[in-house]
């Protein structure tokens, strides 16, 4: 290290600590700041669930395949490397819920599976009429307890009934986690639908007052565009961009942060292969297990250890576009949970994001494994593509093998924020104040899955490095 240097040391390279790598590298650009950067990675790619296979001519993402537009952290960090150019969004189509062994057009005017249009609500063959008329209740319900968390289920289960719950909103938000929405916790995955609620009562009413205004119908010829964007050369191509941006003396692939010690306000930073680098700050865009583990010494991480994470895998198949004839009007269908199949849900990607597929070609892409329900993905990729193919062809008649398949599995990669996720973590980070002054953490297990939020995690995390090494 540079004499009079500090250093900081980013542990993680996922797209949190790319995110952390760049702002820092340009702020210490930007203002000649003497700190030096280390960025370590124990795989030997950076990026984590960011992986994109080119294959005869598809883009087909292993891991996320877009983001909200709407969250503009990815596309600002698209701008500065270069990328905005290959920014496109998806094209939008009807949507489905299967159910009762049958696909349901998603009703109109649903926010997030909250309905906000009397009419569509009241002709789907969605849900029964003692299930239409116990969502109704909620224009009547009180609004809950001021302050205090609860699960995902309770709340909606409370406001709209078991049968809404279960056939519309648990499939769409439960998908975003992967996880049980009985025990995910609404203020630190969708504080929004509790401050409506509060604000209006009535959670119907208050989102048909706050949610988005329904565009104009658009000419016939030209297809509306949806709120999601993605990048034409697929999501690794923006790994890529973001890592050519740094100086690659940096960058330290291949090794893992096996303990971290703190001695006198400077860190030893242990490595696998038994070397050490020290640190004056440190950023932790690790998975909560990982981070208790680092730091194993420090007791008040252990509340970290019984965080639940699940383990998910998404299956590409690509077929010639003949093969699929009962060619379904729409981008995919998310599945109830009370619907005996093992996918949790399929995008039609070929039509979704049509740059993804070659003409005269389609692409599926579907999602399985859920809380309570992951042994789907430890079986071999025949046994899993042979399960996908006979839930697919009970909707869709396909009359052709695939071309190809992709599985891709994702061990214990999705992070589960349980009711009182905030509270403990606000906890944990008290103590890092006090124990571990300049200690950050960043990243998916802590305020946000989204590729958006976790690129807001890594610039905050940056912007508290620089104001504990008193830059500003």
């Amino acid at each position: 290290m540079e004499e009079g240097k500090k250093k900081v040391v980013i542990i993680g390279g996922g797209i949190t600590g790319l995110a952390s790598a760049f702002y820092l590298q340009k702020m210490i650009q930007e203002q000649n700041l003497s700190i030096n950067i280390q960025l370590i990675e124990s795989s030997h790619r950076l990026g984590g669930k960011l992986q994109t296979v080119i294959k005869d001519g598809f883009t087909i993402e292993r891991g996320p395949d877009s983001f909200l537009a709407r969250k503009t952290s990815m596309t600002r960090l698209a701008k500065e490397v270069g990328m905005d150019g290959q920014l496109v969004p998806n094209s939008t189509g009807k949507s489905y819920i299967l159910a009762s062994e049958e696909l349901h057009s998603m009703p109109g005017g649903s926010i997030m599976g909250i309905p906000t249009e009397i009419k569509p609500f009241i002709t789907t063959n969605l849900f029964s009429i003692p299930g239409k008329l116990r969502a109704a209740a909620d224009f009547i319900l009180p609004r809950s307890q001021s302050g205090q968390d609860q699960s995902l289920g309770q709340f909606f289960r409370r406001r709209l009934g078991d049968e809404v719950v279960e056939n519309l909103i648990e499939p769409l938000l439960s998908g975003i986690y992967a996880g049980d929405i009985d025990q995910l916790s609404l203020m630190s995955t969708f504080p929004q639908f509790y401050e409506v609620e509060q604000k209006y009562r009535s959670l119907i009413l208050g989102m048909k007052r706050t949610g988005p205004s329904q565009p104009k119908k658009a000419d016939s010829k030209d297809k509306k565009k949806g709120g999601f964007l993605t990048f034409r050369t697929g999501l690794q191509s923006f790994v890529d961009a973001i890592e050519a941006k740094l100086d690659p003396k940096i960058i330290l692939k291949g090794h893992r942060v096996d303990k971290i010690i703190n001695s006198h306000h400077r860190y030893e930073v242990f490595l696998n292969n038994g070397e050490s680098i020290h640190a004056d700050a440190i950023i932790a865009a690790t998975p909560h297990q990982v981070t208790q583990s680092m730091f194993s010494d420090f007791r008040f991480f252990e509340p970290l250890k019984s965080v639940p994470s699940t383990s998910v895998a998404t299956v590409a198949l690509a077929f010639p576009a003949e093969a699929i004839t009962n060619d379904i009007d729409g981008t995919g269908f998310v599945v109830s949970r009370n619907s005996d199949y093992s996918i949790t849900a399929c995008t039609w990607t070929h039509k979704k994001w049509e740059h993804t597929t070659p003409k005269g070609k389609a692409l599926l892409r579907c999602y399985v494994g859920k809380a309570g329900d992951q042994t789907i993905v430890d079986l071999s990729d025949d046994q899993i593509v042979k399960i996908v193919l006979e839930d697919l062809k009970l909707t869709m008649d396909i009359t052709k093998s695939p071309d190809f398949t992709i599985v891709s599995r994702w061990k214990n990669s999705m992070p589960q924020y349980t009711v009182g996720h905030k509270q403990r973590l606000a906890v944990i980070r008290e103590h890092m104040k006090k124990e571990l002054p300049g200690v950050f953490l960043a990243g998916s297990s802590y305020g946000g899955v989204g590729v958006p939020d976790c690129i807001d995690q890594g610039e905050e995390a940056v912007q508290n490095v620089l104001k504990y090494l008193g830059c500003f």
